[in-house]
C-alpha cells in the first residue's frame, strides 16, 4: 500500500492551519468512502464560524482516517464552529455505522498494511515483537498542517508511545 499523502494536502492552507484527525474503527468500503468524501466536501464548503466562512479542507486518507483542516487566520474555529464539526463527524459515524471517536485503538503500518491494536494490548505486542521502535505509527494527536506533513506517520520510537513502552532513542 502506498502511504504517501502530503501531495494531497492543499498548498493554499498555511502550515499553522488547525488539524483534527478522526480514526475510523474500521476500513470504509469504497462506496462508503466516496459518499463520505462528498459529504466532507459539502461540510467544508459551508463551514462557518460566527457567520464567517472557514477556509477548510477535509479528506479521507487510507480509507480510515478523516482529516479536517481549517485556516484560522480568516475565521477562528472554536466553540460553536468546533461543535458543528464534531456533530458532523458523529453524523457520519451514524450514517456509516462506524465510530470516529474510539480513542483506545491505535493504528500502525505492519507489513505494508494498516493494523489496529487496542491500547491495552500495546505492551504485549511490543514484548512479543508485533511492534517495535521502528514500526510506523499514526500519531493522531497532531494539531497543525505542518505536523500532519511531518509527524503524523512516524516510528514508534519518535512518538509519545516510546515513553509508555520505555523505548530509548
Amino acid at each position: 500500500m502506498n502511504f504517501e499523502y502530503t501531495h494531497l494536502l492543499p498548498e493554499s492552507l498555511p502550515p499553522d492551519s488547525r488539524v483534527w484527525v478522526y480514526q475510523c474503527n474500521r476500513l470504509l468500503r469504497m462506496s462508503e468512502a466516496l459518499d463520505l468524501e462528498e459529504a466532507v466536501n459539502e461540510f467544508c464548503a459551508g463551514w462557518k464560524s460566527h457567520g464567517a466562512d472557514v477556509t477548510a479542507f477535509g479528506n479521507l486518507f487510507f480509507g480510515q482516517f478523516l482529516v479536517l483542516m481549517a485556516d484560522e487566520r480568516s475565521a477562528g474555529v472554536s466553540g460553536c464552529s468546533t461543535d458543528s464539526s464534531v456533530r458532523f463527524v458523529k453524523e457520519l459515524g451514524q450514517k456509516f455505522g462506524v465510530d470516529f471517536f474510539e480513542r483506545t485503538t491505535l493504528a500502525f503500518i505492519i507489513k505494508d498494511k494498516i493494523e489496529v491494536l487496542p491500547m491495552n494490548q500495546l505492551a504485549y505486542a511490543f514484548e512479543n515483537g508485533f511492534i517495535n521502535g521502528e514500526t510506523l505509527f499514526f500519531n493522531n494527536t497532531i494539531t497543525t498542517k505542518a505536523a500532519l506533513e511531518t509527524d503524523w506517520i512516524i516510528p514508534v520510537k519518535a512518538s509519545w508511545l516510546a515513553g509508555r513502552l520505555k523505548i530509548t532513542a
